[in-house]
């Protein structure tokens, strides 16, 4: 019988920022690779600018072994800023949930989907497409409430979800594990 719709959007696990995602846990879980969303999961939506603080997350996920790029729907420009200061591949306009966008990053891990985390800040489109490429799906906070106009409808229907898993209790709350940057 076929997976319900709904469990497609239930993330594997759920942190605040990506600098709370335990990293040896994933590790732990065999996972190798690491499919990052761009817009308000590493930076703010068309605003937000490469900080060293995200070159020191990415430096020590690569440091830990993970091989890691960036998936995004965005504009070329902007993933390129970010895949050269981090020093990864990256996908702009990648039509994400779609199976082929995640296949595509898959490809440039040279990694099978169980081996591989995706982490982002939207269920309809980084936790639905994991779950259906069959990778592990990680749920961020959105570091920004600026966003695009039709992303902030989807929002909305993705507040009303959320708070379903939460009274259901297929999800709990966001896990805060980092202290904020330094000298903050």
């Amino acid at each position: 019988m076929a997976r319900p719709f709904w469990l497609n959007l239930v993330p594997d696990e759920y942190f605040q920022s990506i600098y709370d995602v335990d990293l040896d846990s994933l590790r732990a879980k065999g996972i190798a690779g690491l499919i990052l969303d761009l817009d308000n999961t590493l930076a703010a939506w068309r605003f937000g600018e490469p900080e060293p603080r995200l070159a020191e997350w990415v430096g020590g996920a690569k440091a830990l072994g993970f091989r890691v790029c960036i998936l995004s729907n965005g504009r070329g420009p902007r993933v390129e800023l970010f895949t050269r200061f981090l020093g990864i591949p990256g996908q702009a306009r990648a039509g994400k949930p779609f199976r082929w966008a995640f296949r595509g990053a898959l490809r440039r891990l040279e990694l099978p989907a169980s081996e591989v985390a995706v982490i982002g800040d939207q269920i309809f489109t980084d936790i639905f497409g994991a779950k259906r490429t069959g990778c592990r799906s990680v749920l961020v906070v959105p570091l920004s409430r600026r966003e695009f106009v039709w992303t902030r409808f989807v929002r909305r229907v993705e507040r009303a979800v959320l708070r379903r898993f939460f009274a259901k209790g297929r999800l709990g709350r966001p896990v805060r594990r980092d202290p904020g940057p330094k000298g903050a």
